[in-house]
């Protein structure tokens, strides 16, 4: 079997594999319907640039046609960038804004239009046969290799900002969803390192079998991708969990002539301060396991900003910490008592107000110092 059959294989397994996948995702019934759309694109997206690599064989596409199925991987970071976008924030709607990422493939598209869609079949062959020697083609490499890695760079922004609001703002904050985008963006961004080498050592190099090895190796790549892709969506079907999109962090509440605000010391902030304790000692807000800064600033009967700034900045503290020390401290209490004995680990971590097996130890192992097993064995 030569190298062309291997790749033809492999991109056809791609493409069915994407299709079949995005056909489920547009639809299966599911709350987060933007973002099986988006992400279902991006699948169909990526199975029309790989079946290049197959249906040559059996089909001549028209030559505009091809040009076009050519340049639609421009819309492909736009989709991904919004798929993010889609799973981090609730509110996320698409808006016709978005259309505004489609610009470079309209700026491609109006380069070519002179000397490709304009011309005869002849000329239009001639500049297919010849299209890596044209200034198009470099035109096309620089626009499409700088949006990328653009994108690239915007999605690690997002996650980072989002992660901050996460913690700052939710008591039952998880940042799975945020580790699995960091990796979603850090395989994708592999695999373009990858494919720019491939295209940069096509320019250089015409050794044809040689060429047909690298493609292999970044066709084998997409398929990884999309496999790990299928998975972590069968393992983790509730992994999504959104923010307000209206939510900032902290840092950026504050401005530099708020000097009352900025003062720990200041009376009225210490009484606040005092005030929140004795709420979180007394009527247990932690309890609830969905709490939300909003909740606790609506029981405080004060501003949610002001709220957020006496924990996240005075007490130095994200709220999912705050609040999860009181929820530890609870648990300790109760691991403690001897009457409680029978009480499991888990029974306890849904009392105290978690929600997760895992967020309980890893919180009450950063607190205490120990596991929640070894701590009720060492107070026993």
């Amino acid at each position: 079997m030569d190298n062309y059959a291997i790749l033809s294989i492999i991109s056809l397994m791609i493409v069915f594999i994407s299709s079949l996948f995005a056909i489920f995702l547009l639809t299966v019934k599911t709350k987060n319907k933007t973002s099986n759309r988006l992400i279902a694109a991006f699948l169909i997206l990526v199975a029309i640039d790989i079946s290049s690599f197959f249906y040559h064989r059996f089909i001549d596409m028209p030559l505009t046609l091809e040009m076009i199925r050519m340049d639609l991987p421009f819309f492909s970071s736009p989709v991904l960038y919004l798929f993010v976008l889609s799973v981090i924030y609730i509110d996320f709607k698409l808006k016709p804004k978005h259309l505004l990422h489609g610009l470079p493939f309209v700026i491609n598209t109006l380069i070519l239009i002179p000397r490709f869609y304009l011309a005869n079949q002849e000329a239009k062959l001639s500049f297919m046969n010849n299209y890596l020697l044209t200034p198009e083609s470099i035109s096309t490499l620089i626009i499409g290799h700088i949006q990328v890695i653009a994108y690239i760079i915007a999605i690690f922004v997002i996650l980072k900002k989002s992660k901050k609001v996460m913690l700052e703002n939710y008591s039952n904050a998880t940042t799975a969803k945020h580790k699995w985008l960091f990796q979603l963006n850090v395989i994708s961004s592999f695999i373009f390192v990858v494919s720019t080498s491939k295209t940069i050592f096509k320019f250089f190099n015409d050794d044809f079998q040689t060429i047909n090895i690298a493609r292999i190796i970044v066709v084998f790549l997409v398929l990884c991708f999309i496999c790990w892709l299928i998975l972590k969506a069968l393992y983790d079907p509730g992994i999504f969990r959104g923010i307000d999109s209206k939510l900032l962090p902290v840092e950026n509440m504050i401005t530099k002539n708020e000097t009352v605000i900025n003062l720990p010391d200041d009376k009225e902030v210490q009484d606040q301060i005092q005030q929140l304790r004795t709420h979180m000692i007394e009527q247990k807000p932690y309890l609830n396991p969905t709490l939300t800064i909003q909740n606790l600033a609506d029981d405080l009967q004060l501003p949610v900003r002001e709220v957020s700034i006496l924990i996240n900045h005075h007490l130095d503290q994200h709220f999912f910490d705050f609040v999860n020390e009181y929820r530890i401290q609870h648990a300790m209490d109760i691991l403690k008592d001897p009457a409680k004995k029978q009480v499991t680990v888990l029974e306890i971590l849904y009392e105290v107000g978690f929600n997760s097996k895992s967020s309980f130890n890893t919180s009450f192992k950063k607190y205490a110092g120990t596991t929640p097993t070894q701590y009720r064995k060492n107070n026993s």
